[in-house]
């Protein structure tokens, strides 16, 4: 009866251990964990769906629309020229996909980015358009 009871109490902990906000990975966790879903929803728009968890609500975002222009690459030429051209000039059209864990207080125990295009100078385009300040 009492390896029952240590047990059920071991569980119990553990699974009280889950649904505290874990420590960020990066911009858009730092900026969004702990923080309500109302605000981030009144700033960035809705949903685009929701699916009940337990005592938690799953939803789906996307956003972030826009297009970035790379300039062409060149090669390295003679007194400090251009060379030969390496990679055309493009346009990388870029969104931001994430899925929110809300617990039933509304507020975001945590957010995963699902779908993210990183950049040449190393931030990715979510961690730019949803971890920014917290103005």
């Amino acid at each position: 009866m009492n390896f029952r009871l240590l047990t059920v109490a071991g569980l119990a902990l553990a699974l009280a251990g889950c649904t505290t906000v874990g420590p960020a990975r990066n911009a858009v966790e730092s900026r969004w964990n702990g923080q309500p879903a109302g605000t981030f929803f009144a700033k960035f728009g809705p949903p685009q769906a929701d699916v009940e968890s337990g005592q938690n609500t799953i939803y789906s975002w996307k956003g972030g629309y826009t297009k970035r222009k790379v300039p062409a690459q060149y090669a390295e030429g003679v007194d400090g020229k251009k060379g030969k051209r390496i990679a055309p000039a493009r346009t990388e059209f870029l969104s931001c996909s994430v899925q929110l864990t809300v617990s039933s207080d509304y507020t975001i125990r945590s957010i995963k980015v699902l779908g993210d295009r990183k950049s040449a100078t190393g931030a990715s385009w979510c961690d730019e358009f949803l971890g920014g300040d917290a103005k």
